[in-house]
């Protein structure tokens, strides 16, 4: 764990770096094991794995709207911990915990009454609906101990310690990759459960990562009632970042939408290329946290100055990262694409992306950065702002301009480039203007106005 004596802008690129990689391994973990579930459960057949995209991809819609619980839980604390109040980031968690658990609740009795609906609105009333609400009226089960994660991820960031929760996400990982074969094909005597099997597996394996966060608050020895005032604070947090998601999603759900006008090999290429970015920004969103814990505890030390010259030092270390990427694909062009398909019409259409994709990893570096230094000061509300509007202006006009005038994946990647370029230009902004470097323990959110409100 970095010491409090780091927080005063001047943190080295071991510990940025130290923080991030961690960080990376907690990002990736879940993704990983998703494809081994989808390893185990192919073996089911094609029916077993559609009811388990569906079903996985209704919780995975719920805990991606929820993220406030991380992201705003490693604000609040980051403040405590830089102002050498260990005990108060460590009681932000606690509240974090019960509004986890409060959430979590809800989303369990809410999904038992709408998973039938919900699932054959989205498979269509087929079979394939079947299967996956009998997925998911199991797996919805784990949403408090994802959450509760959540929760626990958040304020260990804000404590700069990003090593333990690695080791309590992998620690319940495992047991779900042993379990999920076990139980889904009835080895070793175990009885098969199939497509339930790896819901049993999930759950299983989340309560042990939520145990283990639970666990370390306890042993931390600090009051463990609810407060209410605190749980309010982190609520208007994750209003805000709740909105910013919705604006993510309504532009690649956009995205998806209109690609699927212009064939299968549009789609195909289009949806290849978005994996790939996601894989980016994942790598990148773990420097993002790093900043997020660096400049949080700066600012809650009273060191404004630092953290603006933190915030720029990882803005250049994200950024040269960023272009090595890009340079890696730009380099892989015309391998990385047929590692995922030999069909010829992809491939071509994977090229017309394949520039705008190389493009905006760099232009990501900066963007990435700082988000996470804008989300550590607290200024959420600006964020909320300003990705609805990139949206609005720069990325949905052309996504649907795309469609009318037949623009195909060109005028997509254009509109997600567009999309890039303008949040890029926003939060280079309002980090320059200085006016998100609020020192103080206690994290505020501030209303926007006039020229703020970008």
């Amino acid at each position: 764990m970095a010491e409090v004596s780091k927080v005063s802008g001047d943190a080295t690129a071991r510990t940025v770096f130290g923080l991030a990689l961690p960080a990376l391994g907690v990002l990736a973990a879940e993704p990983i094991y998703l494809l081994f579930d989808i390893a185990v459960v192919g073996r089911l057949g094609a029916l077993a794995l559609a009811g388990l995209a569906v079903g996985g991809l209704i919780l995975a819609q719920v805990s991606t709207q929820l993220t406030f619980l991380s992201y705003g839980t490693t604000a609040r604390a980051s403040r405590m911990h830089g102002a050498g109040d260990e005990r108060g980031a460590v009681r932000e968690g606690v509240q974090a915990t019960w509004l986890a658990l409060a959430i979590g609740v809800t989303v369990v009795a809410v999904a038992q009454l709408l998973a039938g609906p919900v699932t054959s609105v989205i498979a269509g009333g087929s079979d394939i609906a079947d299967a996956a609400e009998s997925w998911l009226r199991i797996a919805v089960f784990g949403a408090p101990l994802i959450l509760i994660a959540m929760a626990g991820n958040g304020w260990m960031r804000g404590m700069q310690n990003t090593v333990r929760p690695l080791r309590f996400v992998i620690a319940g990982l495992l047991l779900s990759a042993i379990a999920c074969p076990v139980l889904v094909h009835g080895l070793w005597g175990a009885p098969r459960l199939e497509l339930a099997g790896s819901a049993v597996a999930n759950v299983a394996g989340q309560a042990v990562s939520a145990s283990l966060f639970v666990g370390a608050l306890v042993i931390e020895r600090v009051p463990m009632r609810p407060q209410w005032r605190v749980m309010r604070a982190q609520m208007v947090l994750g209003r805000d970042l709740i909105l910013r998601s919705l604006a993510f999603q309504a532009c690649f759900l956009s995205a998806a939408a209109v690609a699927s006008r212009f064939g299968a090999a549009a789609v195909a290429a289009h949806q290849v290329v978005l994996q790939l970015w996601n894989l980016v920004a994942l790598t990148l969103d773990s420097l993002a946290i790093a900043a997020q814990a660096l400049v949080g505890a700066a600012l809650g030390a009273g060191h404004a100055r630092g953290a603006t010259r933190l915030s720029w030092r990882i803005t250049r270390w994200s950024t040269v990262f960023a272009s090595a990427l890009a340079l890696m694909f730009a380099l892989g062009h015309g391998v990385v694409p047929e590692w995922f398909t030999s069909d010829t019409a992809v491939l071509d259409s994977m090229a017309v992306v394949w520039w705008f994709f190389v493009a905006i990893i760099p232009v990501a570096g900066v963007v990435f950065a700082l988000d996470g230094v804008l989300l550590g000061a607290g200024d959420v509300a600006f964020l909320r702002n300003a990705t609805l509007a990139c949206a609005l202006v720069g990325f949905l006009p052309l996504i649907w301009l795309s469609m009318l005038r037949d623009w195909g994946l060109t005028g997509i990647w254009t509109g997600l480039t567009v999309f890039i370029m303008l949040r890029m230009l926003a939060v280079v902004w309002r980090v320059g203007t200085g006016r998100w470097a609020v020192t103080g323990a206690d994290l505020q959110v501030r209303p926007l106005s006039g020229p703020d409100a970008v």
